[in-house]
């Protein structure tokens, strides 16, 4: 990943998710003149094995559209949609079926139940894998030096399984939370839970400060329980 700074402060940064092949770029708006630095930084030493590389670019960002385009780099099909939904604790509205509760993973953390709700609710059919890499794995995702598992939801099913969750990020220095991930298991859709872990998640965000909660989607259930669309990105290629 590359950083930018200027006397000490960050002001722009190249970053991936997963593999050094699918990029982000994030830019402090005094500094768009570092697009183009930024695009370089990734066609030289970002990428996998076979040379593809893709950026992705906001889709009213003419400009780096244009740089991208100088470099080869042509637009997918791929798109990454964004949603926010503005703040307001007196309209964070939802209630749970009788028998269901929502808890913090600071008042209950089972990691295999954790492991569980992830894997079926990202639709992998039959029971996750357990073993210690995967479970590893999972303590891992929860353990973000700015990780507070007190905003972090899972809807408590009477069985005692985790039915819904939703994991939320938020730093008190800004002013804006940020869902992820959220995830319900099919056994359970359809009963409102995956809406009450995310808007408690948000609650609890909006009682610490934020103002906005944002989501790396454009899901329609976003939109079903009050996020509203921001403009999406595309990937950009090249090979």
């Amino acid at each position: 990943m590359g950083v930018w700074e200027d006397n000490g402060r960050i002001v722009a940064a190249v970053v991936f998710e997963g593999e050094p092949d699918s990029i982000y770029f994030c830019i402090d708006e005094n500094y768009k003149y570092l697009k183009r630095d930024l695009l370089l930084y990734a066609k030289d030493n970002l990428g996998n094995a076979a040379g593809k590389l893709r950026v992705l670019i906001n889709n009213t960002d003419r400009e780096m559209q244009k740089i991208a385009a100088e470099y080869g780099f042509k637009p997918t099909q791929a798109v990454e949609g964004n949603s926010v939904l503005d703040i307001d604790l007196d309209k964070l509205e939802y209630r749970l079926p009788v028998g269901y509760t929502a808890v913090s993973l600071a008042e209950a953390l089972d990691i295999r139940k954790y492991n569980r709700v992830l894997w079926r609710g990202f639709n992998h059919e039959g029971d996750p894998p357990e073993t210690e890499a995967q479970l590893a794995e999972r303590r891992t995702s929860l353990s973000g030096p700015h990780l507070n598992v007190d905003l972090c939801i899972a809807i408590i099913a009477p069985n005692g399984d985790y039915a819904a969750y939703c994991g939320m990020w938020y730093d008190p220095h800004t002013e804006y939370a940020l869902v992820e991930p959220a995830a319900t298991d099919p056994g359970y859709r359809k009963m409102g839970l995956g809406k009450t872990a995310v808007l408690e998640g948000v609650r609890r965000c909006g009682l610490l400060g934020a103002k906005q909660a944002y989501v790396g989607s454009s899901q329609q259930f976003y939109y079903q329980i009050g996020f509203h669309p921001l403009p999406a990105g595309t990937f950009w290629e090249i090979r």
